[in-house]
């Protein structure tokens, strides 16, 4: 989501999962919150770091997400870390299915923003990386950085 797009309005990236897994797939999906989370998303209150979703039942189910109570919400809060349904459709969920029991992926939020007034959660089918594949990663990045910087100070 580098480019700002119409309609877009950006809540919390997932950087950690670019630096511990290879996206393989993503997919946008919705997510089922109550009002006083969704007030409180608005103001920014939440952690992605340490989610990873899950298929029960043939539904999906996002854990480990920290939406952090509404200052004004009381007695409507719900429990900033319970697990929250995600909508996708009935295929995209088999799909999802079959390669994590056939591939051994898995599912990892990346972002969640709001996409005309409804939040969106856009949903990564990883595969986990080796430490030497975190330091190729680091290594790559590294070189293309000092290329850059080097085209830009070349005189020519």
């Amino acid at each position: 989501m580098a480019e700002e797009k119409k309609g877009i309005k950006p809540i919390a990236q997932n950087r950690e999962a670019h630096h511990e897994y290879f996206v393989m797939e993503s997919l946008e999906v919705g997510i089922e919150l109550v009002g006083t989370e969704v007030k409180s998303l608005r103001g920014g209150g939440v952690n992605l770091k340490e989610a990873w979703a899950d298929i029960d039942n043939a539904e999906l189910i996002v854990k480990g997400m920290h939406i952090s109570p509404y200052e004004q919400g009381n007695i409507f809060n719900k429990d900033p870390l319970r697990p929250r349904r995600l909508l996708a459709h009935k295929s995209e969920i088999r799909h999802l299915q079959q390669q994590i029991k056939l591939q051994g992926y898995t599912l990892v939020p990346l972002s969640l923003y709001f996409k005309h007034g409804r939040v969106k959660m856009q949903l990564g089918l990883c595969k986990g990386k080796k430490l030497y594949d975190k330091r190729a990663t680091a290594a790559a990045r590294d070189a293309r950085r000092d290329i850059d910087r080097a085209m830009k100070n070349a005189k020519y």
